[in-house]
């Protein structure tokens, strides 16, 4: 059992550390109006392991420590990334997962910016919505339907469900 807890809290920490890593050197293109925050692709871990919530709120705060909301967006979009995994962990079907982070970023991060930049509401909810759809519904959508199914993949992440996963 222990070394399980060992192997889950490495895992997390990885996938917090990945998250951050790739949302800080892509900077440019991972906060504001339309962001492609191509670390959110890592949210799709969820689908086959729900403790990987923790490591991807984690590596959610730690990355909108560096954002220009401050923290606002610490708690705002770690919150909409928090309900994202929630949502996902318990999903069945792949396609259908890739929707929450669209629904709650969208909502979430687009009403944070309406109210801090004074950005319309519904273009900013369209905004990121429209990069959370490209990054994770377009992109992590194909990679995940490419490696998901892999058996090396699922012992790689130490997958616990969805292992037949389909669409």
């Amino acid at each position: 059992m222990r070394n399980e807890v060992l192997k889950s809290m490495l895992r997390n920490g990885a996938v917090a550390s990945i998250y951050f890593l790739l949302t800080y050197l892509l900077s440019g293109i991972s906060y504001l109006g339309i962001q492609f925050r191509i670390a959110e692709i890592l949210i799709l871990l969820c689908f086959f392991r729900r403790d990987y919530t923790i490591g991807l709120t984690i590596g959610c705060i730690i990355a909108n420590l560096i954002s220009p909301l401050g923290l606002w967006d610490v708690l705002f979009g770690s919150i909409a990334t928090l309900l994202s995994c929630l949502c996902i962990s318990f999903c069945r079907q792949l396609f259908i997962a890739t929707l929450f982070p669209i629904i709650f970023n969208g909502f979430v991060v687009g009403a944070e910016l309406y109210f801090l930049l004074e950005e319309p509401f519904w273009i900013s909810v369209g905004y990121v919505a429209l990069g959370e759809a490209v990054v994770i519904s377009i992109v992590g959508y194909i990679i995940f339907m490419i490696v998901g199914k892999r058996e090396s993949f699922q012992r790689l992440i130490g997958a616990t469900h969805n292992f037949n996963f389909k669409w």
